[in-house]
């Protein structure tokens, strides 16, 4: 059997795995929340359902790959007993990178057509209008724009995967994980040195529960609060589809996994933070209101940038970041579909990029299509698009199933169990996985899990009030 490769550093699988984790959700989804939610008390909540939900799913994702030395493809083969069928995850698992990769290649286009558009001033002397119809025209009007873009995006990435784990991935990973944290500080420091960025640190760190708890409104709304920062906390990592597991299969035993779990979660969580000492500040500086959902980065921050000292400047540093946040997390999830065929079916490095290359191409087109020629398909109902389509499927089916069915595969004796996970998470140097935790992960983690589940699919079929 061929020996499988290696990261060739400790910071290179901490960054990587981070890069994986910091996407596009940091930037998007993170500010959105926090303003909807009230700002500094729901990212207290966020931050405690971060370390008792994520750290330790993730930590159970590294395990599961690191002793099976494999990726999704093969790991549950590897450890399950003998005659269960804990395998059969593994295809929807690896379907939750495709689908993953159908929008996000999409999107991770549109960053770097708005730092093109950012750099060469297009956005100058344009007002609210004017920002907004850049979008719309883009995306109702530019299939063909659209579609270069993405293809540019794949097979960048993808290009980088043919390299190898340590030419490639680890190395180009590193550099834009360092330029990723170098810009986001420079952003904010920037953000808040702006005249008027008082009122958006005090909104973003200095709690007010009665924000938390009650709506512009006066509606009672903590139940959905809550559940709104559990989601974030737990999805933010990226688990639940093997894109961690990859990575501890990579990695060797002298360290052991949680405070390699904890170094991911604190990196991912310091960007999520320092883009929101960037966002608030801004926001507040010029009059923007901060919750405005996912108009905020292609519509209000391009505003906010033009109304800004040097904005030309500003905007296109912050596209640069956003790019290298979905590139890092396209690296990723690549190099899990790549490794998924190797192990799978024997392939060779060059034939795993060649095919998954035009696969991932093609499987694209719908969402693309999506905002245009097929504009008029809407899944889930009127105003839907085929991204919310692919997205539901990701987000409220495959990642929280998924994550449930790594916590249940390593707490239960009819899966890898508790005894073995410990044994393996436990190995090595660094902080160790309490074993008094074997009750909450085996009686309440799952329950909560379930609930996200549950409560994602209430959200998202509510009738509208």
């Amino acid at each position: 059997m061929k020996e499988r490769e290696s990261f060739a550093s400790r910071l290179g699988f901490v960054l990587i795995s981070a890069g994986c984790a910091i996407g596009l959700g940091n930037v998007w989804r993170f500010p959105y929340i926090v303003g909807q939610y009230g700002g500094a008390a729901f990212v207290l909540i966020y931050l405690l359902f971060l370390v008792a939900l994520g750290l330790p799913i993730m930590t159970m994702e590294f395990s599961v790959g690191r002793a099976s030395r494999s990726s999704i493809a093969t790991s549950f083969h590897q450890l399950e007993p003998e005659g269960s069928k804990w395998h059969i995850f593994s295809w929807f698992g690896m379907a939750g990178n495709y689908l993953l990769m159908m929008f996000y290649t999409t999107i991770s286009g549109w960053m770097v057509i708005y730092f093109v558009k950012m750099a060469t001033g297009e956005f100058q002397g344009l007002d609210a209008d004017g920002v907004a119809n850049v979008f719309v025209n883009m995306t109702s009007h530019q299939p063909g724009l659209m579609l270069v873009y993405m293809l540019l995006v794949v097979a960048f990435c993808m290009g980088v995967c043919a390299m190898g784990l340590q030419n490639g991935v680890e190395k180009v990973t590193k550099v834009m994980m360092v330029c990723l944290l170098i810009i986001v500080v420079m952003l904010a420091v920037r953000a808040v040195t702006l005249p008027g960025a008082a009122k958006g640190l005090e909104f973003y760190l200095m709690p007010n529960f009665h924000n938390l708890m009650y709506d512009a409104e006066g509606n009672f709304r903590l139940g959905e609060a809550i559940f709104a920062a559990m989601g974030q906390s737990f999805f933010t990592l990226s688990l639940g589809i093997g894109s961690m597991a990859i990575f501890g299969s990579y990695i060797g035993k002298e360290r052991r996994l949680l405070g390699e779990a904890l170094n991911v979660g604190i990196l991912d969580t310091f960007v999520a933070l320092v883009i929101g000492l960037t966002i608030f500040p801004a926001a507040f500086a010029f009059g923007v209101n901060p919750g405005e959902g996912p108009s905020l980065v292609f519509i209000t921050l391009p505003n906010i940038f033009n109304a800004m000292p040097a904005g030309r400047l500003w905007g296109s540093l912050f596209f640069v970041f956003m790019i290298f946040a979905a590139l890092s997390t396209v690296i990723a999830v690549f190099q899990n579909i790549i490794s998924f065929a190797m192990d799978k079916w024997n392939w060779s490095l060059k034939k795993s990029v060649l095919v998954n290359w035009i696969v991932i191409s093609i499987l694209s087109l719908p969402c693309l299509l999506g905002f245009n020629v097929w504009s008029h398909i809407q899944p889930l109902g009127e105003g839907s698009m085929i991204l919310d389509l692919e997205d539901f499927i990701l987000s409220n089916n495959i990642l929280p199933l998924g994550s449930l069915v790594y916590l249940l595969f390593c707490v239960s004796k009819r899966g890898w169990g508790w005894d073995n996970f410990i044994e393996e998470a436990n190995t090595g140097e660094g902080v160790r996985f309490p074993k008094a935790l074997r009750f909450y992960m085996t009686w309440i983690l799952p329950f909560v899990v379930l609930a996200i589940f549950v409560v994602g699919y209430m959200q998202k079929f509510a009738p509208a009030s």
